[in-house]
Formats: structure tokens, C-alpha cells, sequence
């Protein structure tokens, strides 16, 4: 294994030889000059809540953490920044005042107009977001986009949730039906019907990504009609994990552990390693590597991991579920694959067809396969 800060004395000293070959280190993207000169590279990261939200926030933060222990890597973060014009001013902050050069800002809503008003503005800058955005020939080389396929753990909460439920009747409380909340709710609902072919799961859309009140009475609802396991895609699990706790269900998280929260009924959950992608930047950056505009990965690359079994999930759901998850694992379990028919009967995915992870068209998801019931229009 070499030695990280050989590695980075090595990276230094290429730096150093190119901007001799160039007469100047001045024409040298900013992170290169950073280098030159025996600084660390600035990561800045900016979050849309608290960094100690039990969900999204959280996430991204636990993988900061982590990265600040790489040598030659010194973070900033700044939580609590609207998808407004603000996050303009913190992205500015961290590029004048703490020479931030690689930035992750992570929330959805960051990304256009702001991040990309940014990368044009400051083209020596690497720009990463967390989703997926970014456009080969639409968008700024100095930007990327970065996510993963919580849906293999998505689908695994499914197959454990389908072990314990008894009334045959899953939740699931969603913010808005784009692409990647309607695979995650379809991927949920397909881990369970694997199980049972009579699995349903009802969906209740609130519109936003934190409407703690909305949460708490889709919740609610939820288990007034007869659901006994319930997950969400959301900002923040808390409330909905919280609520299930107190009403006698179980739930499943997702983001992060939410174990602490329900110590009774918490089954598992799909969790982010947001750290894999987080670490290829940095070392893209400190090499000198081109910057990698899309990053993708599973349980396998992992960009994924779900959370340990809760004490309710009986021996029959563990060897189910982590018989599926190796052979995930080894890239060869196909969650999409035909004939699969949405909600209204019609056929999506024509008998036949297997669709893997990396397929672009699980990208573009607009319908609820059959067995959700609710409605995304």
C-alpha cells in the first residue's frame, strides 16, 4: 500500500514539474496552485438542513467526516442553506475567503441556476452534486454529478418488511414522484411482492422534502388504514420513524440509521456511503486526473450499505434478504425486468428484458409499478 503522504509528496512534485514546463504556475487550475505551494485542498460542503437531521443531511456529513481524516484535505461546511440565492453567497465564501477548490453542494435544488452559475463563474473550481443532473455537452466539464442505487437496499427492506407485516400492507410516504423516489418506492414494493405476490404498498406524496407535519399525518393515515410496516423518501426520517414507534409499527429507514429512534420496530434500512464518491474526487483532484462527471455505484461500489437488523426481524427475513444482497453483491440480481406492468396494466418493461442498475432508462422512471397504490399526476 503506498504511503499517503508519499503519494501526495509525489502528486506535489508533478504539479510542481508542470507548472515548470509551463514557465508559471499561474495559468494552473486552482487546485494545482493549492498544491504547488504545499497547502491542503480545500473541501467545501454545504448542506440544505442540520447536519444532525437522522436523514439526507446526515448522511452527507457522516461522509465529511471522513474525509477530513485523508491527509492533504482540510473541510469547510456550512449547513442550514436554502436552494436560493444564498447558496450562491456560501459557494462564493468558501472559493474567496477559505480557497475552497473542490465544493459539494448537496442538495437537489442547488444545482441550476446555482452551481452552474458558479462553475462558469470560477472555471478553475470543481463543482460535485449529489443527484442526477449533470449532461454530457450541456454542462460546465468543472461539474459532476454523483449518486447511487439505493435501491438494491430499498428492494432488501421490501423482502424484510414482507417477513413481519401480517396485514399484508406496506407505506410508503414519498416528497415529490420524480425518477429516483418512484424507483426507490417501486423497488421497496417489488423486495416485498418477491415474498408474496399480495403485497400492496400505498403511497402518500407530501410535496416537499421537509413538511415534518405533513409526514406525521401521512403517518398517521397510513396506519389508520391497515399498514403495519411503513418507509419513506424524504429529508428526514424522524418524524415518520418516530410516529411508527409510537403507534406499535414497524418501519424501515432510509439516509441513515434511524435505529435509535425506534428501538422496537426498526427492521433496517437503506443507508448512503456517500464517502466512496466524496474520496474519488478528492483523489481525482489531488493527482491531477481529469474531474469525473459521473459517478454511479451500488451495494457493491459501495455507495450503498443497509442498517443492521433491528431485534424484531425473525432468522427467515436475515437468510432471505442477505441471499439476495450477495448476489447483488456480485452484480448478477436484476430488481427491473420484464414483463413488468405499472399500476393503470400497462406493460413498462416488455417480458424478455432485464434492465440492470447502470441502465440509463431507470434514470427517466415516471410510473408506479403494479402493486403501489396512489398516483404521481
Amino acid at each position: 500500500m503506498t504511503d499517503p503522504r508519499l503519494a501526495l509528496a509525489l502528486n506535489r512534485r508533478r504539479v510542481l514539474q508542470a507548472g515548470a514546463a509551463l514557465g508559471t504556475t499561474a495559468l494552473l487550475p486552482a487546485w494545482q496552485e493549492a498544491m504547488a505551494q504545499g497547502t491542503p485542498l480545500v473541501v467545501g460542503v454545504i448542506y440544505v438542513g442540520p447536519r444532525t437531521d437522522f436523514g439526507y443531511n446526515q448522511a452527507q456529513a457522516q461522509a465529511a467526516a471522513l474525509i477530513k481524516k485523508l491527509p492533504g484535505v482540510k473541510v469547510v461546511e456550512e449547513e442550514n442553506v436554502p436552494e436560493t440565492v444564498a447558496v450562491q453567497k456560501t459557494m462564493e465564501a468558501m472559493i474567496n475567503q477559505d480557497k475552497a477548490t473542490l465544493i459539494f453542494p448537496t442538495s437537489f435544488g442547488y444545482f441550476d441556476p446555482h452551481m452552474i452559475k458558479m462553475a462558469e463563474k470560477y472555471p478553475k473550481v470543481r463543482f460535485a452534486h449529489c443527484g442526477g443532473l449533470w449532461t454530457e455537452g450541456k454542462h460546465p466539464k468543472n461539474t459532476s454529478s454523483y449518486f447511487g442505487y439505493i435501491d438494491e437496499c430499498q428492494f432488501l427492506s421490501g423482502i424484510v418488511a414482507a417477513h413481519v407485516s401480517k396485514s399484508k400492507k406496506l407505506g410508503f410516504i414519498a416528497a415529490k414522484p420524480i425518477p429516483q423516489v418512484l424507483r426507490n418506492i417501486n423497488a421497496f414494493t417489488l423486495g416485498a411482492k418477491s415474498i408474496d405476490p399480495a403485497f400492496t404498498t400505498r403511497v402518500i406524496f407530501t410535496g416537499d422534502w421537509s413538511m415534518p407535519v405533513k409526514e406525521a399525518e401521512a403517518t398517521t393515515s397510513l396506519i389508520d388504514q391497515g399498514v403495519d410496516v411503513l418507509t419513506c423518501h424524504v429529508d428526514s426520517p424522524k418524524v415518520v420513524v418516530e410516529t411508527a414507534e409510537k403507534r406499535g409499527v414497524f418501519s424501515c429507514g432510509y439516509h441513515a440509521s434511524q435505529a435509535a429512534l425506534a428501538p422496537k420496530g426498526y427492521l433496517t434500512g437503506a443507508e448512503w456511503d456517500w464517502a466512496t464518491p466524496y474520496t474519488a474526487q478528492i483523489k481525482a483532484a489531488q493527482s491531477g486526473a481529469p474531474m469525473p462527471n459521473v459517478l454511479r455505484g451500488g451495494l457493491k461500489d459501495g455507495y450503498v450499505k443497509m442498517s443492521p437488523y433491528g431485534t424484531a426481524v425473525p432468522a427467515a427475513a436475515k437468510t432471505k434478504a442477505d441471499a439476495v444482497k450477495a448476489e447483488m453483491m456480485k452484480g448478477t440480481y436484476v430488481i427491473f425486468k420484464g414483463e413488468l406492468k405499472d399500476n393503470k396494466g400497462a406493460v413498462v418493461i416488455p417480458k424478455g428484458s432485464n434492465l440492470d442498475q447502470f441502465n440509463g432508462e431507470l434514470e427517466k422512471m415516471n410510473y408506479l409499478v403494479e402493486g403501489v397504490i396512489g398516483s404521481i399526476s
